[in-house]
This record gives C-alpha cells, sequence and structure tokens, in this order.
C-alpha cells in the first residue's frame, strides 16, 4: 500500500510543483484560511489514484468526499490531506506538502503515512514496524536532551481559545527553549520532528488529516505522539523526540 500512497502523493505533488507561483483560483476565505481549487483537483486526482489500486478500501479527506470515495465496508481507509499549508501556497511562501495515511477502520490504528513536499523534492515514508525515511534513508527523532537546545514548532489554531493558549505557550517556551517556530504545515512539523530538524511540534486544534500521516512518521522514528480529540472533533497535539520534558502543552 506505501507505493499507491507515495505515487499518489507524487502525482499531486508534480501539479503543485506547477501551480506553485502562479495565478491560483481562491474558491472560499475565512478569518485564517483559505481554499484553492488546487486543493479538490489534488484530492480527486489522489483519491482516483489510491482507489484504482485499492478499490475495496475508501477514503476521507479535507475537502469532503468526493463521488466514488470507495468501499462503504472497507476494513482500511485513507485519509488525505491533498495541501497542507495551503495559505503558504497561495501566497507563493514555498512550505506545503501532501499528506496520506492508511488506517485500520476497526481499530483506527494507522498503518502507514506518507508526506511529500514537491518543492523541496523530499518525501517522508513510514509503515508500522518498519521504520521513518526521507528519500529512502532511516530517519530518527532528535538527541537533543536539554530544552535550552530545543527548537519547538507551536502551532496557531483557529479558535480564539485555541489561539489564546498558543500565546500562552510563547510565553512560556520563548525563555525555555532555543527557537520556536509556527511554519504553517502540520504535517510537514510533524515530518522534521521525525528527522530529528526540530525536537517537538504543539498545536491546541487540528484535524485528523493534518496529522494522520505524521503520527506513524514520528512513532516508527523513535519519536512520541501525544494527541486527543477535543469536543469539536479536532485535536490536541504535543508531538516530541521524548528525551526532553515538555511540561505544558
Amino acid at each position: 500500500m506505501i507505493y499507491a500512497a507515495i505515487t499518489a502523493a507524487q502525482a499531486a505533488g508534480e501539479k503543485l510543483r506547477h501551480a506553485f507561483g502562479g495565478a491560483l483560483d481562491v474558491t472560499e476565505q475565512f478569518a485564517h484560511d483559505i481554499k484553492l481549487q488546487a486543493d479538490k483537483d489534488c484530492q480527486d486526482l489522489i483519491y482516483k489514484i489510491l482507489l484504482g489500486h485499492f478499490p475495496k478500501t475508501r477514503c476521507i479527506g479535507e475537502e469532503g468526499d468526493s463521488d466514488n470515495i470507495g468501499d462503504p465496508q472497507a476494513e482500511v481507509e485513507w485519509i488525505v490531506d491533498p495541501i497542507d499549508g495551503t495559505m503558504n501556497l497561495a501566497h507563493g511562501i514555498p512550505h506545503f506538502c501532501v499528506s496520506i495515511a492508511a488506517r485500520e477502520v476497526a481499530t483506527q490504528r494507522i498503518l502507514l503515512g506518507v508526506i511529500y513536499d514537491p518543492l523541496r523534492n523530499e518525501l517522508f515514508t513510514a509503515e508500522r514496524g518498519s521504520g521513518t525515511y526521507l528519500n529512502g534513508i532511516r530517519q530518527y527523532v532528535s538527541t537533543r536532551a536539554k530544552l535550552s537546545e530545543a527548537i519547538l514548532a507551536v502551532g496557531f489554531a483557529k479558535s480564539q481559545e485555541s489561539i489564546d493558549h498558543c500565546l500562552k505557550l510563547y510565553a512560556i517556551y520563548g525563555n525555555k527553549a532555543r527557537k520556536l517556530r509556527a511554519m504553517g504545515s502540520a504535517a510537514l512539523d510533524l515530518a522534521y520532528v521525525a528527522t530529528g530538524r526540530m525536537d517537538a511540534y504543539i498545536e491546541q486544534g487540528v484535524n485528523l488529516w493534518d496529522i494522520a500521516a505524521g503520527v506513524v512518521l514520528v512513532e516508527e522514528a523513535g519519536g512520541v505522539m501525544e494527541f486527543e480529540r477535543k469536543a469539536d472533533g479536532g485535536y490536541k497535539v504535543c508531538a516530541h523526540s521524548g528525551r526532553i520534558d515538555y511540561p505544558v502543552k
């Protein structure tokens, strides 16, 4: 299944690579978000490839259900974010990716994750029990053991409550960590934790498709993935190396 996910991610990534820097069709705008036609086009392409390889699976994604989401009785479902970092793409910021995960329906266990950064041509992959890889090279979480040496990604969610909490975290960790980052792509933040580029990623409100692939990437790289479902259906997340204590989340 990993090869189907890679094929789909790279196909969508190729479309995004060509679209980057050009005129983009904005379909919806919100206070803290934006939707592009490219989101739906890439999701439809990904669904077509995944279901073409595995017709007895089903798909769920950020852009809602397409006309053909697969087998409603499927034992495995794909979780798709066609563009994680849409706002970055829309504003010409070269930091976004395609994220695809496969999950066992009965157990909700994530089986594999693929995150593809088309502009850097970086392919992050992981399967349960097989490790995490970046362009085919095995990866591990950071070995740093001091918070004073750590780089933390602290993401801003969209609700006022989550923004207020995030600002408190910045006030706390701004004086304790080496650096804080808010880069605009949850999936890439998780991929960077999995490859040791960053030591933790903390977010107060993300959706399943933002983090699904990153869960297995971080865990297979030796890290810790803590997340809980909120009343609004989103997730509160803290992914980290497991080597540094993070008392506040």
